[in-house]
């Protein structure tokens, strides 16, 4: 009996069994060949096949599962995974609600005080919000991959430990209900909607009216970063998703899922932003993250990405007997 996954090894017990799970696994690389060629360009396949095959968990049609690089069976994600504890999981509840009641009693303020004047500004502010929420996606982003580790007190469990996941089984996402998914990204709104909600309540009509452009920016920032890991988690989503998020994919209105590969090739220090990813090219083409990543490491000594190194290497051998 084998312990693995992919039963492709010694272990085979007769050659019958050994020839039909190789016709079945060809048959596997021909239909993901067919699928990549579809999905992908031709100077796409290089990323392709750098990447995880997030249509197959543990990349067992395209590598030997005694080496598990990716996916759930991978020894590094099966210790994160088991780190996701109750008192995380309550914090995101309580997250989540609280953003929800702010952004309802918000919207109520911002519908009351609305002028067709100003309806003009709607969209340069959703622009910009958009612009804002895809910039903050990457450097939140940026500096959880490169730096810390998930030993650091509080930070590294509750907020390090599910980018460390996420590299090495890019998919785990896809598993993960609302709650977990969203949880601090809502969070992370609370408390500028706390204080909108306060300004509202408290404030002045003529105060609330001279802020209230800035105010709709802010409540449309607020909504596209508790969304933003939303969108991510459609970027990894390859069945299933319902025809307007593939439409919005498609067109580049949320983050495509091949635009977010890019990402999952190692060492994974490129395309950051997860919002809507537009960002992404102009900061590739300025280098912007190596920038920042020669000034963190001139100044402290750290190594980039060191910690997701050494989660990736964690390896779990395969028994036969």
């Amino acid at each position: 009996m084998c312990l693995s996954s992919l039963t492709t090894s010694p272990c085979s017990a007769s050659s019958t069994d050994s020839s039909s799970l190789s016709g079945a696994a060809s048959k596997r690389n021909d239909m993901m060949e067919n699928n990549l060629q579809e999905d992908f360009s031709s100077e796409d396949m290089l990323v392709a096949k750098n990447s995880m095959p997030e249509d197959d968990p543990n990349g067992n049609t395209l590598h030997d599962a005694r080496e598990i690089r990716w996916g759930p069976q991978h020894a590094g994600a099966k210790l994160l995974a088991s780190q996701y504890t109750k008192e995380k999981r309550f914090q995101e509840i309580i997250s989540i609600i609280l953003c929800i009641i702010f952004m309802i009693y918000n919207f109520f303020f911002i519908c009351r005080y609305f002028d067709v004047r100003n309806c003009y500004l709607i969209i340069p502010s959703a622009l910009l919000g958009i612009l804002t929420a895809d910039l903050a996606s990457g450097i939140v982003h940026w500096c959880a991959d490169t730096w810390g580790s998930v030993d650091m007190p509080f930070i590294g469990r509750n907020f390090l430990r599910p980018f460390r996941e996420h590299h090495i089984d890019p998919t785990s996402i896809t598993r993960h209900d609302f709650v977990e998914t969203n949880g601090d990204n809502f969070a992370v709104t609370v408390p500028y909607l706390l204080y909108m909600a306060y300004k509202f309540t408290y404030w002045n009509d003529t105060d609330l009216r001279k802020i209230y452009n800035f105010e709709v920016y802010m409540f449309l920032l607020a909504i596209f970063v508790s969304m933003t890991n939303q969108f991510h988690k459609w970027s990894h989503t390859y069945f299933g998703l319902p025809s307007y998020i593939v439409f919005l994919q498609r067109y580049h209105v949320i983050l495509p899922r091949k635009h977010h590969r890019l990402h999952h090739v190692v060492p994974h220090d490129t395309y950051f932003c997860i919002t809507t990813g537009w960002l992404n090219w102009p900061l590739e083409m300025i280098k912007f993250w190596p920038w920042l990543e020669s000034i963190v490491e001139t100044y402290t000594g750290a190594k980039p990405r060191s910690d997701d190194f050494a989660w990736a290497q964690k390896t779990e051998k395969v028994h036969c007997y």
